[in-house]
């Protein structure tokens, strides 16, 4: 944006061209106010609904970074780049780690080379926790890190980096999110995956029968505008934190996967009958999954504020739409 420069709080976001970034600059101005520049970029460029054109930035282009920051000098950097779906992430091992902790670590050093007073929101998963999500009860900051597949292990390894960075000096806040869904998500989400089969077979173009996987795992599930919110919130209040600090981004809430799924039928406009398919059964699936806020709720004053209904039928109606913009063409 050409008021970037002026502005008191500049952003920089990465990978903004994926599903949070598209939601993230109506948080961030809504939020922080109009005194905000925000600087969207991402690794092959294109176009944002709402700030326009994507300014192109690798994370891994070490030069790249370092002229971005002397021609910007952002004042807080929210990091979204990297494999959002863990699917790919691990059928691509090295990649996801390049990007994930590489790119956090070039980021980290182009900060503290350029402009040490920035804060760098790190956007990690709650899935980092793993195997500590065994017995079922929510977790906090304090849980142990297990993750049990390359997408979370890289994502740990990259908190963890950051975290040491933060004693010597590095402004950074590790962010936590738990499962998030909402318009503008691919299919290799859960929620997504159903309601796209949901809107294809209302519009007759597969037959009345949904693919399923693990319908008993129970997920804390959080609508993304909520997410986005509690990152520019982060922002806004960056300077009142403690370098390093973490902060869950969860509801507190476990929903049975079948249980939202019955949720979405409800909504069709057509009798579907579920099917489970073993290719999408996954044999790592913890049985619960479910974050601790008290602390961002403490820190922040954030907590969800959209109904788990409303996130559910905003899904379903983003992929109606998609579903016929697709027959239009």
């Amino acid at each position: 944006m050409s008021d970037f420069p002026g502005a008191s709080v500049r952003v920089l976001i990465t990978g903004a061209g994926g599903f949070v970034g598209s939601h993230l600059p109506q948080s961030l101005r809504r939020i922080c106010g109009d005194d905000i520049g925000i600087m969207a970029t991402s690794k092959d460029g294109g176009h944002h609904p709402i700030v326009g054109e994507l300014q192109v930035l690798d994370v891994l282009d070490r030069t790249s970074l370092a002229e971005t920051f002397e021609r910007y000098n952002p004042t807080h950097v929210i990091h979204l780049a990297g494999l959002a779906a863990p699917t790919v992430a691990n059928a691509n091992p090295r990649l996801a780690w390049q990007i994930h902790l590489d790119g956090a670590l070039n980021l980290a050093d182009a900060i503290l080379a350029r402009t040490p007073e920035c804060w760098l929101l790190h956007v990690g998963t709650g899935l980092v926790y793993g195997d500590s999500a065994k017995p079922g009860h929510p977790l906090d900051e304090n849980a142990v890190l297990a993750p049990v597949d390359e997408y979370a292990a890289s994502k740990a390894a990259a908190d963890l980096a950051l975290g040491a960075l933060a004693h010597r000096g590095l402004k950074c806040l590790r962010l936590r999110p738990f499962n998030h869904a909402g318009p503008g998500q691919t299919d290799s989400f859960v929620l997504s995956a159903f309601a796209r089969q949901i809107a294809g077979i209302e519009a007759g173009l597969s037959p009345p029968q949904l693919r399923v996987g693990n319908l008993d795992a129970r997920r804390d599930f959080l609508d993304v505008r909520d997410v986005t919110d509690a990152y520019a919130l982060a922002v806004k209040q960056a300077a009142s934190l403690e370098a390093g600090l973490i902060l869950n981004i969860a509801s507190g809430v476990p929903r049975r996967i079948g249980d939202v799924l019955k949720d979405l039928l409800s909504r069709s406009s057509v009798r579907i009958d579920v099917t489970h398919d073993p290719k999408r059964m996954r044999p790592s699936d913890l049985p619960c999954v479910v974050g601790n806020a008290d602390r961002v709720r403490g820190a922040l004053g954030w907590s969800p504020q959209r109904s788990f209904d409303d996130t559910l039928s905003d899904i379903l109606n983003d992929w109606r739409l998609r579903v016929r913009n697709s027959q239009r063409r």
